[in-house]
């Protein structure tokens, strides 16, 4: 048994050694490379590879914008505590700035050498430069921009009288410089916003070919810039783009109205200290020392780009027409649920038994039926929920205000410091007000990230309470995207838990006890470290410890110490971590007791399932939590569990398949680096396809057999 002679306060001092964990920042970025794997694998259809471009040039956006701003905001407040992995903040800074514009160089390689050339085989020209446009198809542009896009430009000339315009967070700007034509030979600048109400990509009509061309809206303005600026000629001219400190910083003690104070700073948000500057490579150098200055950046925040800037613009690419012959056709659409199907009450079904739901490949209508159900169903009391990210034109949101409206109580937390979702929780919050919810805006010092549903209803029996839980958002946008488990159960003791969930959330004190559901930051790390403690005592007791865990994110010091001493003892830990994993694999005296894997595919895996031996009486859990410690200490989390063994083996089969997997997974090495598995002797094990597979199966089994079922009618007898 591995470990076995390694003394506990021995184990204790090895593994406090900063040496033993992966900074949390760099090994976001091995992520996005993981992401951007996916664009230059040329087994995956053309257009998805333009999307996976996209989604790792969308998430280092966010990753500037949050990450190296707190970083930033760390230097210049003098922090010089280290992090997990024993780094400071300036030597993070130093480390990410290396790494970033390595990505950023990798990213357009990806999209010049391999994406291009590609588009162009299938019939895609896109218009790099200007110049290169023909006679026929500058004549167009020129057209195009005299009637959809000079009306909308606002260009800002930059003077004694003038002072440099404030240039908006993301935003895409031509920047040039100008000199009077009836003046000396000074230069001025000027700036005019690309604007983000028109398409960025143009399409430019050819007759007789079946090619089509399309050219960016930048470089339209930038064609006919010399039109906005009639008095002056053009010198140079070059697109740039700003990232801001997009982290919003909120004072909840102080603030008096938590919605106005959110309000007000989303406001600065565009206007936060700029941290990183993307200019087209070849910039007029002159041109790039104003706008250097002006922003305050200082070299290292400086991206030279060899193409387009900001590749967002790709997954805008892939919803062109007439393409669909390009992008992933295997994967089946939502399937609906077999308990939930045909004409049913389903609060009879889930009265029957507990659901478990496993999206995208189940469809997430019953959620929405759910509630929907609830909200006209007259036995109905009350519907009570959290929701943290809900789609723009919600369902469960005109569910919930027709409840409202039908005279049910109708209590709603709505978690306003939802990243880059406060504006639309805003204006949904505000919304149910006037139906008539009740709207609980968040928790002081916490955000309330727990997925939950209560339903109270009158039966003939009494007062039931039925219960939806999930790991995914009240979303049905995302539900499609995203890869989620939730429960359906009319289960007493998860009813009396939710209760006190929501008497806890609206302002009453905790029960003195629980039934089913661990909550954070109240004892859910505590119960992890003891499930995993137990499955250590087990190993080395002589009995088999064996923890399976798949999460989006693995960083909380605690219990990454936990699983090496669990490791340690001869526990088999099978990790399948999405994202960020600070737990190093291959250490001494654990080997490959720890594996650590990650899948990267068509949906974005965002469940969290947990398995736990407990010596030949295995338990299993969901919960909306990952092992950060901002979800164990700082959040409203929930874990719940699975005890029916039917939906067990259903969790136990998902686990599994994803560990099978060997075309869409990437194992963490004892290097530190992600390697593929490579295909073995079985063939191609794509998690996810088989997963879209099997529910297409099951859906198909069950509408058979219901098909097939012989009406007989009741007999009555006097």
């Amino acid at each position: 048994m591995f470990g076995r002679e390694i003394d506990e306060m021995d184990s204790r001092s090895i593994y406090d050694d900063p040496a033993c964990y992966s900074n949390r920042e760099l090994s976001w970025i091995m992520f996005d490379k993981r992401v951007l794997s996916e664009a230059v694998d040329e087994e995956t259809p053309l257009f998805e590879r333009l999307k996976f471009l996209g989604i790792s040039a969308s998430n280092l956006d966010e990753f500037f914008m949050v990450r190296v701003a707190s970083l930033k905001d760390m230097v210049h407040a003098g922090y010089t505590k280290t992090d997990i992995a024993g780094m400071t903040a300036t030597e993070q800074l130093d480390a990410l700035s290396c790494v970033t514009h390595e990505l950023v160089e990798q990213q357009y390689q990806v999209y010049n050498r391999e994406l291009l050339p590609k588009l162009a085989e299938n019939g895609i020209r896109v218009i790099e430069r200007h110049e290169e446009l023909t006679e026929k198809e500058a004549a167009y542009v020129d057209s195009f921009y005299e009637e959809n896009v000079y009306p909308v430009l606002t260009p800002m000339a930059v003077d004694s009288s003038r002072p440099f315009p404030l240039i908006r967070n993301k935003s895409l700007n031509l920047g040039a410089l100008v000199k009077k034509k009836e003046g000396d030979e000074s230069l001025e600048f000027a700036t005019v916003q690309v604007p983000s109400v028109l398409d960025r990509i143009v399409q430019i009509p050819v007759k007789d070919t079946e090619v089509k061309t399309v050219i960016l809206l930048e470089e339209v303005i930038e064609r006919n810039i010399h039109k906005l600026f009639m008095n002056y000629d053009i010198v140079s001219s070059c697109p740039f783009r700003i990232m801001r400190n997009a982290d919003l910083t909120i004072e909840e003690d102080e603030a008096e109205d938590l919605l106005k104070e959110i309000e007000r700073q989303l406001k600065r948000r565009q206007w936060g200290q700029a941290i990183r500057l993307e200019v087209e490579e070849g910039i007029d150098e002159r041109l790039l020392k104003i706008i250097e200055e002006e922003l305050a950046v200082s070299e290292e925040e400086i991206y030279r780009i060899h193409g387009p800037l900001d590749l967002t613009f790709l997954m805008k690419m892939y919803g062109l027409p007439g393409y669909e012959h390009l992008k992933e056709r295997r994967y089946a659409p939502p399937q609906p649920v077999p308990e939930l199907s045909g004409d049913f009450d389903i609060f009879e079904r889930i009265r029957e038994k507990d659901i478990l739901l496993f999206h995208p490949y189940e469809s997430f209508s019953p959620v929405v039926d759910f509630i929907r159900q609830a909200s006209r169903d007259k036995d109905v009391l009350a519907i009570k929920q959290t929701l943290y990210r809900v789609s723009g034109n919600s369902p469960i949101i005109a569910a919930l205000a027709q409840a409202a409206e039908n005279g049910k109580q109708v209590s709603v937390l709505v978690e306003l410091k939802a990243r880059f979702d406060e504006e639309n929780n805003i204006v949904w919050a505000k919304m149910l007000e006037k139906a008539g919810c009740h709207v609980i805006y968040g928790l002081v010092g916490l955000k309330t990230h727990s997925k939950i549903t209560l339903v109270v209803r009158r039966e003939e029996d009494g007062i039931r309470r039925y219960v939806h839980l999930g790991t995914g958002n009240y979303n049905d946008a995302t539900a499609k995207l995203y890869t989620d488990v939730g429960l359906l159960t009319a289960a007493p003791s998860i009813g009396e838990d939710a209760t006190a969930v929501f008497n806890m959330l609206s302002g009453y004190s905790e029960p003195l006890s629980w039934n089913k559901l661990s909550l954070a930051p109240l004892w859910l790390k505590d119960r992890f470290l003891s499930l995993i403690g137990r499955e250590k005592e087990n190993a080395l007791a002589g009995r088999s410890g064996h923890i399976i865990a798949k999460v989006n994110s693995l960083c909380d010091k605690e219990i990454i110490k936990a699983l090496y001493e669990a490791g340690a003892a001869g526990v088999k830990i099978e990790l399948i971590v999405r994202g960020i994993c600070c737990l190093k694999t291959g250490l001494p005296g654990i080997g490959d007791n720890i594996t650590v894997r990650s899948i990267v595919g068509n949906f974005l895996e965002h469940s969290r399932i947990f398995y736990f031996e407990n010596n030949g009486q295995p338990e299993y859990y969901c919960a909306s939590a990952d092992w950060m410690p901002r979800n164990l200490e700082r959040r409203v989390e929930i874990m719940f569990p699975v005890d029916k063994p039917e939906l067990q083996r259903k969790l136990m089969n998902i686990l599994e398949m994803q560990l099978q997997d060997n075309v869409k997974a990437h194992i963490l090495t004892a290097e530190g680096n992600y390697q593929k598995t490579g295909k073995g002797e079985k063939g191609a094990v794509n998690s996810q396809l088989e997963f879209c597979h099997m529910v297409r199966d099951a859906a198909r089994a069950h509408e058979k057999l219901a098909n097939s079922r012989v009406f007989i009618p009741e007999m009555h007898h006097e």
